[in-house]
């Protein structure tokens, strides 16, 4: 008979596949004929094109980045290595709909930027010509910034952990610093590399605001123009469903690259030697590390300072820290219950080993790379049902309709965030537990220690870090998710997210200097942790 904790993992796991199979049944519904065919007479193809033009820029331009920073703070010795070592993660703290925003403001006509240009030169705008930040090009140009620390940091850390000895032999062998690179460094930390593609072509699919903002015609916001638009709940599903089977290939792609190639580093681990570099080589490096920097972290982060201490929110006050009690509500109760659940499936899969309990771990797994806008749909779908049976039941009962319980508070908003970022929560904790090796718990056991006294005694003490900063990555996480939010918060519950995209989406960028900046400040937490780690592990 199956143990408590085995059911309870069992349920868990059934309830974060719940949203996701009720996108895909979507597929067998009728719906209405018209809205899908006008859509695919119409907008589809755009949609696609768009969103696969996204995904192909973005990987060039982030794999580039990543995987140069990465190889230049591990291999060189220039002047600032050791800041860029940690430095470089500090656009992650950065949403992309915020750099959007800022960057709209500070290069438009009427911006600081073309202002400053046709002062100083006398130009007038016949005179000159000038990019046009909310296109396409320009919505590449915000994920390429702010994602590329995910391939820098995997890229960074495979070539830190692999490649120390086998460069030394490639050296022996005479090849040149180049070759080395192509031939050996670059294979071995192909997987890496990949692995950071991936996460990153899953969150440019997931992003709503930034291509919104710019006007431009993804299947995230194809979801919303039929919801909200169009009024057909069906057609948004299947967009949802189409973006899915996106998201699907592009994992698919990411396991069919590794082939049956398996990648290990041999022998005793060895330090990897930095090449010196003359002084403009050095500098020019430092240039090249400083510019994604600049670019990602230090003017964007700069312009919403300067934003908010010159012009601010003129709604600062009882408002703003209204939406920051909203937010850090929904961000803690998220935190602790992910928490909890990722502890429930943790020790279910450490207690039993089964394979049943894997599964369960990896169906959680996949709710990370299933965009907000999809789980927004799939959410809403089987709660409303559920919530309109039990205001039926409550009325047949008592004669009193309850209204909507869970679609009309937070518990349906906290349930997408779980499905979204459970994973997240999932990883730390296994990762924490890692280093409670089952000696320990047998070691104690013999003493005359019982389970509950092995958990408190053995386990907290060690899990105490990962498990803290686990809920800090979920918290700062669902601070700055926007997609679900805007379609499942409450009526008159807004986020420091939802204020910022509102008053952006009215032009109103300096009064959305405010909720951004806070956003921000909050992202920083996280990557301070992170750095911290980086700098504990040189």
């Amino acid at each position: 008979m199956p143990s408590a904790l085995a059911v309870a993992a069992a349920v868990v796991a059934l309830l974060i596949a719940v949203p996701v199979l009720a996108v895909a049944s979507s597929l067998f519904s009728g719906g209405t004929g018209e809205v899908w065919r006008h859509l695919l007479d119409t907008v589809l193809p755009r949609y696609l094109t768009n969103t696969l033009i996204l995904c192909a820029v973005v990987g060039i331009g982030v794999a580039v980045i990543g995987v140069g920073t990465a190889w230049a703070t591990t291999m060189l010795e220039f002047p600032g290595r050791r800041f860029f070592d940690w430095a470089l993660i500090l656009p992650l703290a950065v949403p992309a709909y915020i750099m959007a925003y800022v960057y709209t403001d500070f290069f438009q006509f009427v911006g600081p930027f073309q202002t400053w240009l046709r002062d100083t030169f006398g130009w007038t705008r016949a005179d000159y010509w000038f990019p046009d930040v909310r296109t396409l090009g320009g919505a590449c140009a915000m994920f390429i910034f702010v994602f590329y620390p995910y391939v820098y940091m995997l890229a960074r850390t495979a070539f830190l952990e692999r490649v120390g000895a086998m460069l030394d032999a490639g050296q022996s062998l005479g090849l040149s610093p180049w070759a080395r690179f192509w031939r050996i460094s670059l294979p071995l930390a192909r997987p890496a590399i990949v692995a950071g593609l991936a996460l990153v072509m899953m969150e440019t699919l997931a992003d709503y605001g930034t291509v919104q903002y710019f006007a431009v015609q993804t299947f995230t916001t194809g979801i919303y123009r039929a919801w909200f638009s169009l009024g057909d709940r069906v057609a948004a599903a299947q967009l949802a469903t189409a973006l899915l089977v996106v998201v699907a290939l592009v994992l698919l792609l990411e396991r069919a690259s590794r082939g049956r190639a398996r990648y290990a580093g041999g022998g005793k681990h060895r330090p990897v030697r930095r090449s010196q570099l003359g002084r403009i080589g050095g500098w020019s490096v430092t240039a090249a590390c400083a510019l994604p920097l600049f670019f990602g972290f230090i003017l964007p982060a700069g312009l919403l300072l300067h934003m908010a201490i010159t012009q601010g929110d003129a709604q600062f006050g009882e408002r703003y820290f209204r939406l920051v009690r909203n937010s850090a509500l929904l961000a803690g109760v998220t935190a602790a219950i992910a928490v909890l659940l990722a502890l429930v499936l943790t020790y279910n899969a450490r207690a039993t080993r089964s394979r049943l309990a894997v599964f369960f771990n990896r169906v959680v797994g996949l709710g990370y790379a299933v965009p907000g806008a999809v789980i927004a749909v799939g959410v809403l779908i089987p709660v409303a049902r559920l919530d309109n049976w039990l205001a039926a039941t409550i009325q047949s009962l008592t004669g009193h309709n309850p209204g909507l319980l869970l679609t009309g508070g937070i518990f349906a908003l906290v349930y997408a965030y779980l499905v979204r970022y459970l994973t997240v929560a999932l990883q730390g904790v296994e990762g924490g537990l890692l280093k409670v090796t089952p000696n320990m718990d047998d070691a104690a056991q013999s003493l005359g220690s019982s389970r509950a006294d092995v958990m408190r005694r053995v386990h907290w003490p060690l899990l105490r870090g990962s498990l803290l900063t686990t809920a800090l990555l979920v918290f700062v996480d669902v601070m700055k998710e926007l997609p679900a939010t805007l379609v499942m918060r409450p009526f008159n519950f807004d986020t420091l997210a939802t204020q910022a995209n509102i008053l952006a989406s009215d032009q109103r960028l300096a009064e959305a200097s405010t909720a951004s900046l806070t956003i921000v400040a909050a992202g920083l937490l996280p990557v301070i942790v992170l750095s911290r780690r980086i700098t504990a592990s040189r």
